[in-house]
C-alpha cells in the first residue's frame, strides 16, 4: 500500500514538474516573439514601381537593406549589411530604378562632449557596388563636431541620381592649402548621388536651421533659429521667396515652447501655397494654409473640435500634399484630393479588418502604390496595389514571428480623475477575455511625456495581455494631441496632475473588477518610467510592484544632462525650476516606495542618462527597498536589440508574478 502512494506522489511530482517546464518555455517563446526587432521596416517603393527596398533586423542592432523586384519568382537581392557596431541602417529610399540613399547613425562617446548621436546619409547600387558616403566630413582641421549629416529636401525625381541635401558646414582650417574652407552653416547641395558632385543651391549660412523645397527643385521656405549666447530659444523665423524671386521676405515666426504662430510643412508649388499647422481659437491645433504671394493670404484647411490635427498625408515622389490625419480613438484621416479619398475608401472596404490604411509609397507616376494595413490584432502588412491594372496583392508581413498568434483586442475607454475629469486611455484583455474579472492587471504610461497613445498594434501591451495581464495605457493630462488645456504645463511642470491621473487608472481597473487589488503592478518607459516610479511615491500602496525602463529619476539632473548642447534653454523651460523638482523627483523621495523596483537601462542612453537608473537604484537599495537593476553597454535608449527585449520582458513578467505572489 505505502509503494503504490509513493508511486501516485511521484507520478503528481513529475506532472507538475512537465507542466512548469512546458509553462517556461510558452513564456520563454513569447517573450522572444514579442519581444524581437519588427521583422520589416522602411519600405519604399523604385520610382518605376518595379521594385521595393526594405531593411530586415539582423542580430545585435545590425541591420541588412534588401530590394526585390515585384516580378513573380523575383527573390530578394541583398544591398547593404549595417553591423551596428556602433553604425546602425534607420531607413533607405530610392534615387533611382537602380539606386537608394540610407541614412546611418550611431551613438558614441566623444572626448570633450561625451554621448552624442551622429548620423550621416550613403548612397549605394542595389547590388551593393558604388557606395558613397553624401555627408561633408570631418577631418583633424575640422572647427567643430559635425552630429548631422544632413536630410534630402527634394528627390528630384525628374533627374536621375540627383537629390536636394540640407547639411550642415563646419570651417576647415587647413591653412595654406587649397582644402581649406571658410564655410560655416547649413547650406542646400544639388548632389549627383553617383559621382558626389555637387552644386551649392544655397550658400551655408551660421543662423539658418532649415529649408523647405517645392518638390521640384526649387526652395521656397528657409527657416533660422533665434540664439541668444548661443542657446535656442524656441522661436523660428521664416522667410520665403516669391516666384521666380531669389529674395528672402519674412513670413512669420513660430514659437516652439508655445506652439504659437504658423509652423510650416510643405510647398505646393501648383497652389503657391505653404500648408502648415497653427493653434485654433480653442488651442489646439488645426492645418492651414498661407498663400506664397505678396498678401500672405491664411486659411484654414481642417480642425477637429477635440484633438489635435497632427500630421500631412503625402503621397509620390514629389511627396504631394493630399491630406492630413488626427486621432480621437483611432487614427482619422481627411482628404485634400478627391480622388485620392475615392481610392482609399475602396481600397479600405477591400480590407476590411484591417482599420489602419496607408500609402507606404508610391511610383512617380502614382500608378503603382505600396500600402500598409493593420489593427490591433495584426502588426500589419504591406500590399502592392496597381491602380491601372486594380490589383491588389499581399507583398510582405511586418511581423512574422507572430504569425498564428492570436492577438488581443484593445478598446478605447474612458475612466474619471479624481477631480472628475474623464481620462482616455486604451484597455487591452487577455486574448478571448472581454468580460474579464479578477486579472493581474499592468497600468503602462506612454513616454514624451509630449506624446500620446494610439489604438493599434503594440508589442509591449500585447506581450503582457498574452501572459494573461490586464493592460491598460492612459491618455493623461500632460499628453500631446488633445490641446492646450490637456497638454496642461507638460508632464513635468504638471506632475501633480499627469501622476494623479495615472494613479486613477490604477484605481478604476480595481472599481471595475478587472484589476485584482493584490496583482496590480505599473510600467513605464522613459518618462513612463519615471510616471510608474513617481506613482509609487504619491501613493505606496496602490502598485504593488514598478517597472522602469529608461527612466528619468531626477528632474535637476535631466537638465544638466542638457547644459553643453544647444537646447539647453528649452530643456530648461520644459523642465521648470522651483521646489516641485525635488518634491517630483522620484529619487529625492526614495525611502516613501515601499514595493519592489525592477529598473532596465541602456548605458549609451543620449535621451536619459544611465546614471539616472544607477543612482536611483543606489538610494532604493540605501533605505533598504527591493531594487534590480538590468543595465546592456552597447543599448541606447530605445533597446534595439531582439535578445535584450526578449530578456526584459520575460524578467518583468517573472518579477511582476513573483512580487504578486508574495503581497
Amino acid at each position: 500500500m505505502r509503494r503504490t502512494i509513493d508511486l501516485a506522489v511521484a507520478l503528481v511530482c513529475v506532472c507538475l514538474a512537465s507542466q512548469s517546464l512546458a509553462e517556461n518555455q510558452e513564456a520563454a517563446q513569447a517573450a522572444a516573439a514579442f519581444g524581437a526587432r519588427q521583422g520589416v521596416v522602411g519600405l519604399s517603393l523604385s520610382p518605376d514601381g518595379s521594385s521595393v527596398a526594405y531593411v530586415v533586423p539582423r542580430s545585435g542592432q545590425a541591420s541588412a537593406l534588401y530590394t526585390q523586384a515585384l516580378a513573380t519568382g523575383s527573390k530578394a537581392k541583398l544591398a547593404l549589411l549595417v553591423e551596428g557596431k556602433p553604425e546602425r541602417l534607420e531607413s533607405c529610399s530610392w534615387v533611382a530604378n537602380d539606386r537608394l540613399v540610407c541614412i546611418i547613425f550611431a551613438v558614441v562617446t566623444d572626448m570633450e562632449i561625451g554621448l552624442v548621436y551622429k548620423s550621416r546619409l550613403i548612397a549605394v547600387n542595389t547590388d551593393g557596388s558604388n557606395l558613397k558616403v553624401l555627408s561633408n566630413r570631418e577631418n583633424i582641421y575640422t572647427r567643430g563636431v559635425l552630429l548631422s549629416g544632413g536630410h534630402i529636401i527634394d528627390w528630384l525625381p525628374d533627374e536621375d541620381g540627383f537629390v536636394l541635401m540640407v547639411q550642415r558646414y563646419l570651417p576647415d582650417d587647413h591653412t595654406g592649402s587649397s582644402l581649406g574652407s571658410k564655410r560655416e552653416g547649413v547650406g542646400v547641395d544639388r548632389v549627383n548621388t553617383r559621382t558626389l558632385e555637387l552644386t551649392h543651391v544655397e550658400e551655408p549660412r551660421r543662423e539658418v536651421a532649415d529649408y523647405i523645397s517645392d518638390g521640384r527643385g526649387v526652395v521656397r521656405i528657409q527657416a533660422k533659429n533665434e540664439v541668444r549666447v548661443g542657446l535656442d530659444t524656441g522661436i523660428t523665423r521664416y522667410s520665403y521667396r516669391l516666384v521666380g524671386s531669389r529674395k528672402w521676405l519674412p513670413f512669420g515666426d513660430y514659437d516652439e515652447t508655445h506652439r504659437e504662430g504658423f509652423l510650416p510643412a510643405a510647398v505646393d508649388p501648383e497652389l503657391n501655397i505653404a500648408y502648415g499647422f497653427k493653434k485654433n481659437k480653442s488651442g489646439r491645433i488645426a492645418l492651414y494654409s498661407v498663400k506664397l504671394d505678396e498678401s500672405l493670404q491664411e486659411e484654414l484647411i481642417y480642425e477637429h473640435p477635440e484633438v489635435d490635427v497632427d500630421e500631412l498625408i503625402r503621397i509620390g515622389r514629389r511627396q504631394r500634399v493630399v491630406g492630413a490625419s488626427y486621432v480621437t480613438d483611432v487614427r482619422q484621416s481627411v482628404y485634400l484630393s478627391e480622388n485620392v479619398k475615392k481610392l482609399l475608401t475602396s481600397l479600405a472596404k477591400a480590407l476590411p479588418d484591417q482599420k489602419i490604411l496607408r500609402v507606404a509609397d508610391s511610383s512617380s507616376d502614382e500608378n503603382t502604390m505600396l500600402l500598409f494595413a493593420g489593427s490591433d490584432t495584426d502588426p500589419g502588412v504591406y500590399h502592392v496595389f496597381d491602380r491601372k491594372a486594380r490589383n491588389l496583392h499581399t507583398f510582405l508581413v511586418v511581423r512574422g514571428e507572430l504569425e498564428g498568434r492570436k492577438l488581443a483586442n484593445v478598446r478605447a475607454v474612458q475612466y474619471p480623475a479624481d477631480d472628475g475629469a474623464m481620462i482616455p486611455g486604451y484597455l487591452t484583455l487577455p486574448p478571448g477575455r472581454e468580460d474579464a474579472k479578477g486579472l493581474p492587471a499592468i497600468v503602462l504610461p506612454h513616454g514624451g511625456p509630449s506624446a500620446r497613445d494610439e489604438w493599434g498594434f503594440d508589442w509591449l501591451s500585447q506581450f503582457y495581455a498574452a501572459r494573461g495581464f490586464a493592460v491598460l495605457q492612459p491618455n493623461f493630462r500632460g499628453s500631446s494631441g488633445y490641446g492646450d488645456a490637456w497638454f496642461q504645463q507638460n508632464g513635468f511642470r504638471s506632475w501633480q496632475v499627469a501622476i494623479g491621473d495615472i494613479l486613477a487608472a490604477g484605481r478604476w481597473l480595481v472599481s471595475q473588477g478587472i484589476a485584482d487589488p493584490e496583482r496590480l503592478g505599473i510600467v513605464g518607459w522613459s518618462y513612463g518610467g519615471y510616471a510608474a516610479l513617481q506613482s509609487a511615491v504619491v501613493d505606496p500602496k496602490l502598485f504593488k510592484a514598478v517597472v522602469a525602463i529608461a527612466p528619468v529619476t531626477d528632474l535637476e539632473a535631466l537638465k544638466e544632462e542638457s547644459r553643453i548642447f544647444t537646447n539647453f534653454r528649452l530643456v530648461r523651460q520644459f523642465v521648470g525650476d522651483g521646489p516641485y523638482l525635488t518634491a517630483g523627483s522620484p529619487i529625492a523621495q526614495a525611502e516613501k516606495i515601499k514595493v519592489p523596483v525592477l529598473l532596465f537601462h541602456g548605458e549609451l542612453d543620449r535621451n536619459v542618462s544611465v546614471r539616472q537608473s544607477r543612482r536611483m537604484a543606489e538610494r532604493l537599495r540605501a533605505v533598504g527597498a527591493n531594487c534590480e537593476l538590468v543595465t546592456w553597454r552597447e543599448l541606447d535608449h530605445y533597446l534595439e536589440d531582439s535578445n535584450a527585449r526578449a530578456q526584459m520582458l520575460s524578467k518583468s513578467e517573472a518579477f511582476l508574478t513573483h512580487a504578486f505572489e508574495t503581497k
